[in-house]
């Protein structure tokens, strides 16, 4: 029974990681698309902030 145990909480810590690494992997891909587009969102938005003004 003991081994049972051990095997649910690995497999539940494992679900933990693949869950972290996912969500390491689009803060990346976030961060890198507004470095690389920052400026043209800002653009976007003060032209929204300009017209609603």
């Amino acid at each position: 029974m003991g081994r049972a145990w051990s095997r649910a909480g690995s497999q539940r810590g494992q679900g933990m990681v693949e869950y972290a690494l996912i969500l390491v992997l689009v803060s990346i891909v976030v961060i890198v698309i507004l470095l690389t587009m920052g400026n043209q969102i800002q653009n976007v938005f003060s032209n929204v902030v300009a017209a609603l003004g």
